[in-house]
């Protein structure tokens, strides 16, 4: 591995692979493998922050089961144990000296140029020090021509591998069109999610969102519902056309590695309620604390 072209790696970085501690520039993967070749692997997308009890893995167990239910669902093997993948999380994280980190975890196939099963299954747990992932200005969202794939074509709720490719496509259009981020409807044109992140919007006073069927369905996603329930702010999940968005007060973007950030317009019609007196604000501020396990 070539840590000159890789910005998320020193020559002292360790990762986990299979059981083992080793520096991640010493990690190689065979050119043959399924995952390389046809998309076929799952992953994970963990935070770990600083807080006032130290520093801790956000949701891990969940993360971790939605890791082992998504290898399931596409018939890759997972013979791992969720504790021993949490403690070597942890181990990782010290070994490399982190406190605030962004954990990827991948389930990865053997060499295999055949369309079936994997013959082996290894997994890796990487991590690295990541900022908000879409920075922390508020969003141009742009309407993407390319939609979720169709629910009957894949495991939509599966966090695969190959499935990145519609985000990829989606946000790169979005961006050589002078925005910010890609939204994506469904195979129905109703509103589904961004290429990483699930979408909200406010509309007097209350929240609405995508249901699940044509989204990932997101972690970050039901910790909102859960804040949400809290604090008492009305959510609806539904279908929603477009028009909801573009009529909407105010929209905000969720997921991991976004956690909560403001979108300023949507096709360039800029959301008329203020960011700051939002209930997206509101969330995010309740959300930041959550994470960093201050009092809400």
């Amino acid at each position: 591995m070539n840590t000159n072209s890789n910005p998320y790696i020193t020559e002292s970085t360790i990762l986990y692979s299979d059981g083992i501690f080793k520096k991640a520039s010493s990690t190689t993967i065979d050119l043959y493998s399924q995952t390389l070749h046809y998309g076929y692997g799952v992953f994970e997308g963990i935070r770990a922050y600083k807080t006032e009890n130290g520093t801790k893995i956000f949701k891990a167990e969940e993360h971790f089961l939605r890791l082992k239910k998504s290898a399931e669902m596409i018939h890759i093997p997972f013979n791992y144990s969720i504790e021993e993948l949490i403690n070597a999380s942890y181990e990782l994280l010290k070994q490399n000296h982190f406190e605030n980190a962004y954990i990827r975890p991948l389930i990865y196939c053997s060499p295999n140029m055949g369309i079936t099963k994997p013959n082996e299954v290894y997994i890796m747990i990487c991590a690295w020090e990541w900022g908000a992932y879409l920075g922390d200005k508020l969003l141009n969202l742009f309407e993407s021509s390319y939609c979720r794939p169709h629910p009957r074509s894949t495991k939509i709720e599966a966090k695969v591998c190959g499935h990145y490719v519609n985000s990829i496509l989606a946000s790169v259009e979005a961006k050589e069109n002078g925005f910010d981020e890609a939204l994506l409807l469904d195979s129905d044109g109703y509103l589904a999610e961004g290429p990483g992140s699930n979408l909200f919007f406010e509309k007097n006073g209350e929240l609405f969102t995508p249901e699940k069927g044509n989204i990932l369905p997101g972690i970050t996603r039901e910790t909102v519902l859960q804040l949400c329930n809290k604090l008492h702010i009305k959510v609806t999940e539904g279908k929603f056309k477009p028009q909801a968005l573009t009529t909407a007060d105010s929209a905000f973007l969720c997921g991991t590695a976004a956690e909560i950030i403001g979108v300023n317009s949507i096709n360039s019609i800029t959301f008329p309620v203020h960011w700051d007196n939002s209930l997206g604000k509101k969330l995010q501020t309740a959300y930041k604390n959550l994470v960093l396990e201050k009092e809400l």
